[in-house]
């Protein structure tokens, strides 16, 4: 088996969606099944692209240019699962950056199993929500998306601790937010195949958050450093903007983030 860096470099450099996922879910049961016989694979080291490979749709625009559709209608409740689909597919190589960006940093091997494991997830949402799209008519890649999605991972490209604070602990706990509300739009719509999708989502979102939580609070530990005042500063650092509410509370306490962490920041500095 090639070192787990190594399959995370090929993973971000696989342009195509489907592609990349396929590869990431191979990658992801090879990985597991050698830690199932107790073995330790190589983890070894990879020169990641700034930004991963992408195919040639969708259109990347800045998030002011991406039209706003109403999802009452079928055309915006596409929309909206085109949307998903392109913050899953970042997340797949989010996951897969975090693994081969910070090969230097020594981390317990419990750190590339979890990190494994949400890849491997990410992969099946964003299958599951290609698998939606053509469903209604559409694929990925038919509309127009969000260009910003990689901005996170560009400014804490050589902070760990950063990477962890703003990407599951910050993003990801947002979906967590408001996939709730996007359950209920596509169930008053009769539309189950989204529905068991986005609630597979849901419940996985969470222990994703949960690891960046985990890490996250290890290495505050490693570095003697408060892990709320630590937090704060990095997400004022590298986030841009006030997080918003209302969050999902509960949710984010079973993430192990409670609400002191993410109220201070309400507010810009």
């Amino acid at each position: 088996m090639i070192p787990l860096a190594a399959m995370a470099e090929a993973v971000l450099r696989t342009a195509d969606g489907r592609e990349k996922t396929a590869l990431s879910r191979q990658f992801a049961a090879a990985w597991q099944a050698a830690r199932a016989d107790r073995e330790k694979p190589k983890i070894g080291s990879a020169t990641p692209p700034l930004h991963p490979a992408r195919p040639d749709a969708p259109e990347l625009l800045s998030p002011r240019d991406v039209p706003r559709r109403r999802p009452g209608t079928p055309e915006g409740r596409i929309a909206l699962l085109h949307a998903v689909a392109h913050i899953e597919l970042n997340a797949v190589d989010l996951h897969w950056d975090v693994i081969a960006r910070f090969t230097e940093t020594p981390m317990p091997i419990g750190f590339y199993d979890d990190w494994v494991k949400a890849a491997d997830e990410e992969s099946k949402h964003f299958n599951l929500m290609c698998d939606c799209l053509e469903e209604m008519g559409s694929h990925y890649g038919a509309l127009p998306a969000h260009a910003g999605m990689w901005r996170a991972a560009e400014d804490t490209v050589d902070d760990l601790m950063g990477r962890l604070a703003v990407v599951p602990m910050v993003l990801e706990a947002r979906g967590l937010d408001v996939t709730p509300g996007m359950i209920e739009i596509f169930r008053k719509a009769k539309a189950g195949s989204a529905v068991a999708a986005l609630e597979t989502i849901y419940a996985e979102e969470v222990a994703h958050v949960a690891y960046g939580s985990k890490w996250f609070h290890f290495l505050c530990g490693r570095h003697e450093q408060d892990p709320k005042e630590t937090f704060h500063a990095l997400v004022r650092k590298y986030f841009h903007g006030a997080l918003k509410p209302p969050f999902n509370e509960e949710k984010r306490a079973e993430a192990g983030i409670p609400p002191d962490f993410y109220w201070p920041l309400t507010e810009t500095v």
